[in-house]
């Protein structure tokens, strides 16, 4: 039942993405697929080990820790993840999370709305800290393998 519901996330969240991209970015459907079935793949085997390494950390450090190191120079095949991801906007999973993180809040209003500014600026405190903390291992990621 996990993995059916898994896949339909998965496959309603790509159908999006393929919208968007073709909307927002004139990347057509059928050149968008191969860099959303990796990125849906990443997804599922970070999933998949989250619920098999006996370590219980969040799925979403298995996820982002397995698409880097996949797209990493160490990769055998980073060069075709990279090569069909590219044609992924960035923008385009984000609307999907944008949606998906709307729909939650009007969910848990009465609970968003008892929080209320507090939530908003931790929000922002950890988007902030996130966003420097990918920044800062980014840079020494780029600096360690010569591309900058």
């Amino acid at each position: 039942m996990k993995y059916r519901d898994w896949f339909l996330i998965l496959f309603v969240t790509s159908v999006i993405m393929a919208i968007s991209n073709l909307i927002g970015y004139k990347t057509s459907i059928i050149d968008s697929i191969p860099g959303i079935a990796i990125l849906c793949g990443i997804a599922l085997l970070g999933q998949f080990l989250s619920q098999i390494i006996p370590v219980k950390l969040p799925m979403i450090l298995y996820v982002t820790t397995l698409g880097l190191i996949l797209a990493s120079p160490i990769s055998p095949i980073s060069g075709i993840v990279l090569q069909y991801t590219n044609k992924i906007a960035f923008m385009a999973p984000v609307t999907v999370v944008g949606a998906i993180t709307g729909i939650s809040i009007g969910k848990d209003y009465a609970e968003f709305k008892r929080v209320g500014w507090k939530f908003l600026i931790i929000g922002l405190l950890i988007i902030a800290g996130t966003f420097i903390g990918s920044a800062i291992v980014a840079q020494l990621v780029l600096k360690a393998t010569g591309r900058i």
